[in-house]
């Protein structure tokens, strides 16, 4: 998309704080008084929401509309969640349509899609360029001694560990959700290269762009709903800050490749009130000190969406 102009009202020069969250999950009522409790340190502060505000798009626009209310500039990725088309919602619109709803809805909010150009984050130390991504999946992460697609899903239906997005999230007008996949990420690559090199990224997205975070699953089988194979270089191929991700319920800060990525998950009820929030509910992407690194803490969730998972993590600077 080459070069994009900042988009800030700052005339302090205050450059406040790059935030993230994810997994709102708002439309479980034990969530709505967190998700009301979120709020920016500053009038500069902008927020990444990573997917999974919720299921009903009204519930998806109150969490949204509280937010950009808040916050200066809310930069929003959708997650499965978001793309359940479930009986209970009065908005019955599925794949493609319903996704692109989502994205008329939030710009009339003032919220940043992965539609529009990358706003620029005008940090300390020179502008970053936040991408929000819809990516999907497309099984390639497979299951424990699988070969196949086929194969893997059947191992996940003999197991019980099956995804709720088989029953709900469909892919129209594509044949499947691997299919979608692929189409979401040959346009997302192409914005990407096409992006100025000097001007470094923060991706965010819903999906792990690595298979590495899924290692820690206590239900290995769940991986092949959690990413795809295809975006594995991304972090090296693009002049890359931070990624910031959700979707596992397993929040914690990994390195690869010497780039920085965060599970930025809030996750549901019965996960947060077994480990609590012990880095706040916001967790802040940029300015990065490292304060924290290498503090070893442990992870856990009981899996986003019927899966679960821990596993040791290396801590960054607590919000």
């Amino acid at each position: 998309m080459g070069r994009f102009s900042v988009l800030s009202d700052r005339t302090d020069g205050s450059r406040g704080s790059l935030l993230a969250v994810s997994d709102l999950h708002v439309g479980m009522a034990d969530n709505r008084p967190l998700v009301e409790s979120l709020r920016p340190d500053s009038d500069e502060d902008w927020l990444i929401v990573a997917g999974d505000v919720a299921e009903r798009i009204a519930d998806v626009e109150w969490g949204l509309r509280l937010l950009a209310d808040r916050f200066s500039r809310v930069v929003w990725a959708p997650g499965n969640h978001e793309l359940w088309t479930p009986e209970q919602d009065p908005v019955q619109l599925r794949g493609q349509e319903r996704y692109e709803h989502l994205v008329e809805l939030c710009r009339s909010l003032g919220v940043v899609t992965p539609e529009d150009p990358y706003p620029l984050w005008p940090g300390p130390d020179g502008p970053v360029a936040v991408a929000p991504v819809f990516l999907l999946y497309d099984y390639s992460f497979r299951a424990p001694g699988t070969r196949t697609k086929e194969e893997s899903l059947a191992y996940a239906h003999r197991t019980g560990v099956v995804c709720t997005d088989e029953f709900l999230l469909h892919p129209d007008p594509y044949p499947s959700r691997d299919a979608w996949c692929r189409a979401r990420v040959a346009r997302t690559e192409e914005r990407l290269a096409a992006h100025d090199p000097g001007i470094p990224l923060v991706i965010a997205g819903h999906w792990p762009l690595v298979r590495e975070p899924m290692d820690v699953l206590w239900y290995p089988e769940f991986a092949q709903w959690c990413g795809t194979g295809l975006t594995a270089d991304w972090h090296r191929r693009f002049n890359v800050a931070a990624v910031v991700y959700g979707h596992l319920h397993i929040p914690r800060t990994t390195w690869y490749d010497g780039v920085r990525f965060e599970e930025v998950s809030i996750g549901y009820p019965r996960e947060w009130r077994k480990r609590g929030h012990p880095r706040g509910l916001l967790r802040r992407i940029l300015p990065y000190d490292g304060d924290g690194d290498g503090d070893g803490g442990s992870g856990s969730g009981d899996g986003a969406h019927d899966a679960a998972g821990q596993g040791s993590v290396s801590d960054g600077p607590a919000r």
